[in-house]
């Protein structure tokens, strides 16, 4: 079994293609945006996007991103950046500790490029984060749901 991970450039069209079909099924997210997004982050920037491969397949992925939906509906959260987002693991692997590795994975990155504070939102994963030392800071009722905002230093 061999893990790798991958930071995505606008040259990996396959990849992102795939990222905007998994993001679309998990949450609706519209593809053209995902694409346009994903191919706009500049090499050596803050924001990145990863995939997690196993054995040569992907089958995780997320970013560090420095707008995120929910600034949106809460716009006085904007003074807190960059975002841990948009973490996905393909179903069939959820639940193996592939996401923890993942994210671990993005926060090295993150803490290479100078970054030494992050950011999340969840409604679903809160447990995950925590295990990881991430701190709640808040939490948001938003839509129906319960969303906690943490944090974690790198």
């Amino acid at each position: 079994m061999n893990i790798a991970y991958k930071r995505i450039t606008s040259l990996d069209t396959e990849l992102i293609s795939l990222i905007a079909d998994w993001y679309f099924t998990e949450w609706g997210i519209d593809k053209t945006a995902t694409i346009k997004r994903l191919t706009g982050f500049p090499s050596n920037g803050i924001q990145f996007q990863m995939v997690m491969t196993l054995d040569g397949i992907p089958i995780a992925t997320g970013g560090i991103y420095e707008h995120v939906g929910i600034l949106e509906a809460v716009p006085r959260l904007k003074v807190y950046h960059p975002w841990l987002a948009l973490v996905y693991t393909m179903p069939e692997h959820r639940g193996e500790g592939y996401g923890a590795l993942l994210c671990e994975e993005i926060q090295a990155q993150a803490k290479s490029t100078g970054t030494d504070m992050l950011y999340l939102f969840t409604h679903t994963a809160e447990s995950l984060y925590k295990r990881l030392g991430w701190e709640e800071m808040e939490r948001i009722a938003l839509k129906g749901k319960d969303i906690a905002i943490m944090k974690k230093e790198l």
